[in-house]
């Protein structure tokens, strides 16, 4: 935790005061063509400018800016904190580079609260780069910003537009060659077909009524998820409606994931039913209703031009799948259903990716015990998806640990399945949201528009921050499921609510919130 260290502060204040009008954000004349100090180790603790560093504010406020104990890796860190409104740089000046692609890395912390906090790569003659600081009160975050250099030189600069008591914590910073960015900006749009059919109405955010895949595609969305179950109650959400948006989505010109449940309604840690065509099927028998659901679905969408990039076999299977038959407490049948998916996929389209979905993105423990299972009873997968609701899941901190063990334990690119947040927390409905109490939201994240868009711009910073370019992305969960009367949670019952409204990316006027700008994160 973050303990203020006023008395160094107090000493600091009048000396700092007095060197603002030199600290002008002048080239230094001591450039490198290296980073300089990364770790803020050289001078100890206390110091306002660090060896190879500048601090400027135009308001005169460098002493916001200063080392201090308590370091992800050495002893000591930078830190950005005033007991009082604040904007401070602190900023590196780097000349002599080869140009090329470069990727800063840094480790950092933040109370939140800020108007801004972020590190940006600029002056290097391309596009300056920007990575916000995502909100952690106590675990540090590793985050990277990728810049393409052209002139020869580039400016490393931490920037604070802070108010009173806002604070952060930076260190270890490196700058090395190579580049970032993640794949998949996507979003489940399951409900979509539903909703339409009920009425359901979506708009651009000026207000002129559209199609939905074509705004969120406009928005930068390049990836749908779409479920598919087997025989639902209210013929949503099956083989047929799966083809026809599917054809929407391909016509957008966005890839498509399939997430197959292998039950006829929702699947997920608590419930894994076997749809009803199967109950009473042997072991042996279910693996072949595996395979065959899985071919005829994929194969039909080979056939009308829109095959699927990628496919999970089966949906936050923390507990398996196809109760009781393919339970974890039967691991080798298990990994024969499971692999049964897998072989199915492959037989339409060699190139579709098959990802395994867990419901674990807070809980590498977990997560790693469920993957050792699998591999050790020979399961093939191509990808990892995680669930993470930072409301459920645990800490950012936590998140980032659990998705880059993943990649490195088992050598496999990784995505967040779903993550979502609620942009506000009354309802639409009848029926009571399930976040709709700021006790549930995450520390640091309001349940407005731009706490909605900031956590889905530092979840994806997360995932782009996967070493050696796993990670592949994001995954927006249910981005059209507005408060439709008839288009409830519950495919049996048309009374049933929805209890997600205030977590779609479409208003309660139906307009599309400009939270959809995430879909343009790197």
């Amino acid at each position: 935790m973050f303990h203020p260290r006023r008395t160094i502060r107090a000493l600091l204040l009048p000396l700092a005061a007095g060197l603002a009008l030199t600290a002008l954000p002048a080239q230094s004349a001591q450039a490198a063509s290296t980073l300089t100090n990364g770790g803020f180790e050289s001078d100890g603790t206390g110091t306002a400018t660090p060896a190879g560093w500048s601090t400027y504010s135009a308001a005169g406020q460098n002493s916001a800016s200063f080392t201090e104990a308590g370091g992800h890796g050495g002893s000591y860190r930078l830190t950005h904190y005033s007991s009082s409104a604040y904007k401070v740089e602190t900023y590196q000046y780097l000349s002599g580079l080869t140009n090329g692609n470069y990727t800063l890395t840094a480790w950092v912390r933040s109370s939140g609260g800020q108007n801004s906090a972020y590190i940006a790569l600029k002056n290097c003659g391309s596009t300056e780069q920007r990575t916000d600081l995502p909100i952690s009160s106590s675990g540090w975050i590793r985050i990277v910003t990728p810049i393409n250099v052209t002139n020869s030189q580039c400016t490393i600069s931490i920037n604070s537009d802070a108010n009173a008591g806002n604070w952060i914590n930076v260190d270890d910073l490196t700058f090395t060659s190579g580049t970032t960015g993640t794949s998949i900006h996507g979003a489940d749009i399951s409900s979509l077909a539903k909703s339409e059919a009920k009425g359901g109405v979506y708009k651009t955010s000026s207000g002129t009524t559209g199609d939905a895949v074509t705004i969120l595609k406009n928005a930068g969305m390049n990836y749908a998820r779409l479920k598919v179950w087997v025989n639902p109650a209210d013929g949503f959400n099956d083989k047929a409606h799966v083809l026809a948006v599917a054809k929407r989505v391909k016509a957008a010109g966005m890839k498509l994931l399939v997430d197959f449940h292998y039950s006829d309604t929702w699947a997920d840690p608590g419930a894994q039913s076997k749809p009803a065509a199967w109950a009473g099927h042997s072991y042996s028998q279910l693996k072949t209703d595996v395979y065959n659901h899985t071919y005829d679905v994929l194969n039909a969408l080979k056939a009308q031009g829109t095959t699927a990039d990628m496919v999970q076999v089966g949906n936050e299977i923390n507990g398996g799948m196809l109760w009781n038959e393919g339970s974890t407490s039967n691991w080798s049948q298990l990994a024969g259903l499971l692999n049964s998916g897998y072989d199915a996929v492959k037989a339409v389209n060699s190139s579709t990716v098959v990802a395994l979905h867990l419901a674990k993105g807070g809980d590498k423990a977990g997560t790693e015990s469920w993957f050792d299972n699998a591999v050790a009873n020979g399961v093939k997968f191509d990808a990892i998806g995680l669930s993470y609701y930072g409301y459920w899941h645990g800490p950012l901190s936590d998140f980032q640990t659990t998705l880059d063990d993943a990649a490195s334990r088992y050598g496999k690119p990784v995505f967040v399945a779903e993550t979502a947040y609620p942009f506000r927390l009354d309802s639409d409905d009848s029926l009571v949201n399930q976040i709709d109490t700021t006790g549930e939201l995450v520390s640091g994240y309001p349940a407005t528009v731009a706490g909605q868009t900031k956590w889905m711009n530092d979840v994806a910073s997360i995932v782009e921050a996967v070493p050696n370019g796993r990670g592949l992305g994001v995954f927006y969960w249910e981005a059209t499921w507005t408060a439709v009367t008839g288009n409830g949670w519950d495919p049996t019952d048309a009374t049933s609510g929805n209890g997600w409204e205030n977590q779609a990316l479409f208003g309660f006027d139906d307009k599309a919130l400009s939270s959809m700008s995430w879909f343009s994160h790197r």
